[in-house]
């Protein structure tokens, strides 16, 4: 059983920037694949970055509508993932999730990872 709490949402101007942590808990976080999701009001839950497990040298994987500004990393050491979030749009208020998973495919391309967070609201405003 892997439990997931994230933190670091708050309300930030466009262009700022934030960073979620997540915390996992267990002794094998570095074999699980984690990712971010998002959910704004009257939008289905939506992909937004995955890494790999460690050993295959945490390979990332990003939504086009976040590529070169979100950055996804990993510490094991503290078994936490974050999402590095920076030139903030209003498209990007959601509620963040963090996600787990044994197997990448079922994070990203699939979207039905094994364990979820509970979410941290991140707000975006003009």
């Amino acid at each position: 059983q892997v439990q997931l709490v994230e933190s670091g949402g708050g309300l930030v101007q466009a262009g700022g920037s934030l960073r979620l942590s997540c915390a996992a808990s267990g002794p094998t976080f570095s074999s699980y694949a984690m990712g971010w999701f998002r959910q704004a009001p009257g939008k289905e839950r939506e992909f937004v970055a995955a890494i790999s497990w460690s050993w295959s040298g945490g390979n990332t994987y990003y939504a086009d509508s976040v590529k070169g500004r979100f950055t996804i990393s990993r510490d094991n050491a503290k078994n936490t993932v974050y999402l590095q979030m920076n030139s903030l749009k209003p498209e990007d208020t959601a509620v963040y999730y963090c996600a787990a998973d044994r197997n990448m495919r079922a994070i990203a391309p699939i979207g039905i990872p094994d364990y979820w967070g509970q979410g941290t609201q991140v707000t975006v405003s003009a």
